[in-house]
């Protein structure tokens, strides 16, 4: 009777080299990198937050409306305003 019978180990051995090869692709897909792209579009829209020009031009006009509004000063102009509402309130009178 043999004990040590070599030939029921080796039909493991492709089972092995089967899961450590998995186990590398694996290894091989986690260690991917992520990727951004950033359309045309939004590369605009970050250009223009980025220009300083407009952001400091809008900063200053609040601020002077800020004031004007707090010392009283700040007069509505009635023609502006309505001309502003007016397609507002014909567009919900027409639903």
């Amino acid at each position: 009777m043999k004990i040590n019978e070599s030939g029921r180990i080796n039909p493991i051995n492709p089972y092995q080299r089967n899961a450590e090869s998995q186990r590398q692709e694996q290894m091989k897909k986690s260690t991917r990198k992520d990727e951004v792209t950033i359309s045309t579009e939004a590369m605009k829209l970050l250009e223009a937050q980025n220009s300083g020009n407009v952001d400091n031009e809008r900063a200053q006009r609040i601020q002077s409306l800020k004031q004007q509004v707090s010392a009283g000063t700040y007069q509505v102009d009635a023609s502006q305003l309505a001309e502003k509402l007016a397609p507002f309130f014909k567009q919900s009178s027409e639903n």
